[in-house]
């Protein structure tokens, strides 16, 4: 059997060689599974550089497709733990990698994996080429909880990736969220080309890199955060005295008070604060007024 790993396997298939492969293999790309397979091997190359990978290094990958990066990751000398939703797509994985020892591979919905449980005890890195359409939720179940990854590769759609690392006064709700627990870099743009099949939009490689402590830790004070941010991003064109005030229900001189305690204009709009400036804020209304939480991911 050639080996999994040698040099010229871990070359990606050309747009036609992939064609070939996934007719032999009766298999067709699913358009509700995000799968655009990556060719570009520069790409790839990027992936792994920014990965910043040493040998023994512990690798989740979600969505590793036909294992294209998962090769490169393994031939880096990293334990790859990948998690694979296509029962088709984890067969032909378990065949081209399953004796690889450094390789495991989980079929299951990556968004039912709680990141305990992968490499329990050890610190681990997030990289993968993900499917695209859950790319919050998985930031959501990966940065959470009290054992995020110490560093996330991920390439997901330009739109979102520059959303992320968007700095004040481009801020969403998902930026404030991921910049809380990890710094955010938008590394380099990747054209629709270097997939197949191509996706409709450009892709980027997105990383971000864990705090050595949070900006608010997890908990209550975390939940009272999300809690304001999302109040305040559901009212994003309207000024924060106005907008947070009737979201949160609060009377306005205490909105005032809690504004003017951290040094933040009224008349400013969501997307202008940083999120120490979120933070001091979530503290400054301690407590809130009850109001049913929003779904993590609800306002982006």
């Amino acid at each position: 059997m050639t080996d999994p790993l040698a040099a010229e396997r871990l070359v990606p298939p050309t747009p036609g060689q992939l064609r070939r492969l996934l007719a032999s293999e009766r298999l067709r790309p699913r358009k509700a599974l995000s799968q655009n397979f990556l060719t570009d091997p520069s790409v790839l190359d990027a992936i792994v550089q920014a990965a910043e990978l040493t040998p023994g290094d512990r690798i989740v990958e979600v969505g590793p497709g036909l294992g294209v990066l998962t090769r490169r990751l393994l031939g880096a000398g990293a334990q790859v733990l990948a998690v694979e939703l296509d029962a088709r797509l984890a067969a032909y994985l378990r065949r081209e990698l399953g004796s690889v020892e450094r390789f495991e591979l989980i079929e299951a919905d990556a968004l039912a994996l709680h990141p305990r449980d992968c490499f329990p005890g050890e610190p681990f890195k997030l990289v993968a080429n993900i499917p695209y359409h859950i790319t919050s939720p998985l930031l959501h179940a990966f940065l959470e909880g009290e054992r995020p990854p110490e560093l996330t590769v991920l390439l997901v759609q330009a739109e979102v990736a520059e959303r992320v690392a968007a700095p004040p006064g481009r801020m969403s709700y998902l930026s404030v969220f991921v910049q809380n627990v990890a710094s955010a870099e938008l590394l380099e743009r990747v054209p629709a080309a270097a997939f197949e099949p191509a996706p409709e939009v450009d892709s980027a490689i997105l990383r971000l890199r864990r705090r050595p402590t949070p900006i608010v830790a997890p908990g209550p004070a975390r939940e009272r955060l999300h809690r304001v941010v999302q109040a305040g991003f559901r009212q994003r064109r309207k000024q924060l005295h106005n907008g947070l005030g009737r979201e949160l229900r609060l009377a306005p001189d205490e909105l005032a008070g809690a504004l003017a305690g951290c040094g933040i204009d009224p008349e400013r709009r969501p997307q202008t604060l940083s999120v120490e400036e979120w933070a001091c804020l979530a503290t400054a209304l301690a407590p809130i007024p009850d109001r049913a939480p929003d779904p993590p991911g609800a306002t982006t």
